[in-house]
């Protein structure tokens, strides 16, 4: 609940929805590290411990950056589908990375390039239905759903319905700052309601073919979901910790308050909990049925099966679940965004641990060693950097809040009861 009052904008040219100086001049350096290190780690990775491995190392890192900008697109998506008032003050910083989807679908390319030449996906493998003694009737109907020609055509229709709903949405964003159209607001909520079924299938999919393809044999009907919901945790989680820097940089510091980072935290605690229930679901269906065919993936990350992501498995219910489940539950935490924030950056963290977990044992039994993980660190860290860099240069060019919004005031105005 909540209730408002009047509060007068600032001016639209106010110095506080710039993006700060400081973080203008790190665009350059982010985006040209991030990219020499994502280069590195893939190269690493492939040339100490093979092109599966390099691969799927670099899938990883593409995933969780991809991840959160599709959960950022979703969390705007839903602010206007509802017709919220609250998220306005900090929806623009959502926006900023929903259209990393765009270049993200460049960052693509290796992957496609990997379908059709490289070996990332043992599907492609012309011995692995022999070798792995799949009956030849099954497999020819696996191959009809997993060949590069549809599977190229379907990541491609999935980045276009991403790619052009972000850029509608934001363009649209956009011209209301100049023009202050109320008919924007209404156009853009009028079509939330279909975006949301097109992002729905395509994010389900595209986990289904990008992700659980890893084990062509495997499949669960709930990983699309389980996929989603780490992807809007992170998202919100992302949008709490980049508003709070933006803050301790002296922008935004009036228009988002303790109210703000509130319900964020009250929306980070409802996804922790939507993604423990969703991730062990899936599981206590599988081990219940007991059938072969489900077990086999679970048995690759099963403590005592593997010495590597046994472990993993363990960490992430205690880690990503109970140990933020019971850090930000109080309200007294969520009311202080300096503590919203960490928690944020933590959950962040183990999120990649998260895609770790559901990417790489396909490509490796065990981590790959020093080396292994320095790749994988090398890549995450340099995608998120060029991402950071990319966010900074658009945001760098228009205003950190949506100025001309209709419900800014209510925004501004926005306090928890």
């Amino acid at each position: 609940m909540s209730h408002h009052q009047a509060v007068a904008p600032k001016p639209a040219d106010d110095p506080a929805f710039t993006m700060p100086a400081l973080l203008s001049g790190l665009s350059l350096p982010l985006c040209i590290g991030g990219l020499i290190a994502l280069v590195g780690g893939a190269f690493l990775g492939t040339t100490s411990l093979g092109g599966r491995f390099g691969m799927s190392v670099y899938l990883t890192a593409f995933m969780y950056a991809f991840t959160i900008a599709l959960g950022s697109l979703f969390f705007v998506l839903i602010q206007h589908l509802s017709r919220a008032g609250w998220s306005v003050v900090v929806r623009r910083v959502a926006e900023l990375m929903m259209v990393m989807v765009l270049p993200l679908a460049i960052l693509f390319l290796p992957i496609a390039y990997s379908v059709w030449f490289g070996s990332l996906y043992s599907w492609t493998d012309a011995g692995y239905q022999a070798e792995h003694g799949v009956p030849i009737a099954v497999w020819s109907e696996k191959l009809r759903w997993l060949n590069p020609q549809w599977f190229t055509f379907r990541a491609c229709l999935y980045l276009v319905i991403w790619g052009s709903t972000a850029w509608w949405y934001y363009s649209k964003s956009q011209r209301q700052d100049e023009t202050g159209e109320i008919t924007l607001t209404e156009s853009m909520q009028a079509r939330s309601g279909p975006a949301v079924i097109l992002f729905s299938f395509c994010t389900a999919f595209a986990a289904f073919d990008w992700v659980m393809s890893l084990a062509p044999m495997w499949f669960s009907t709930m990983f699309g979901v389980y996929i989603f919901t780490g992807s809007v945790l992170s998202a919100h989680c992302a949008i709490a910790l980049l508003c709070y820097v933006l803050q301790r940089q002296g922008a935004i510091r009036d228009e988002v308050t303790v109210e703000h980072y509130h319900d964020l935290g009250k929306l980070i605690f409802g996804f922790i909990c939507f993604w423990g229930y969703i991730a062990f679901s899936q599981y206590m269906l599988i081990w219940y049925a007991n059938i072969p065919e489900e077990t086999h993936w679970f048995a690759a990350r099963y403590p005592g099966f593997s010495s590597t992501f046994g472990p993993i498995s363990i960490a992430l219910m205690v880690l990503h679940w109970g140990l933020p489940f019971l850090g930000i539950m109080s309200r007294h935490v969520r009311r202080r965004p300096w503590a919203v924030a960490i928690w944020s950056a933590y959950i962040l963290i183990m999120h990649f641990v998260d895609l770790y977990w559901a990417i790489m044992p396909e490509a490796s039994l065990g981590a790959g060693g020093a080396v292994g993980v320095l790749s994988s660190l090398l890549c995450v860290i340099g995608m998120v950097a060029l991402m950071l860099g990319l966010i900074i240069t658009v945001g760098s060019g228009t205003r950190l809040i949506p100025v001309r919004d209709p419900r800014l005031g209510e925004s501004l105005a926005f306090e928890n009861i």
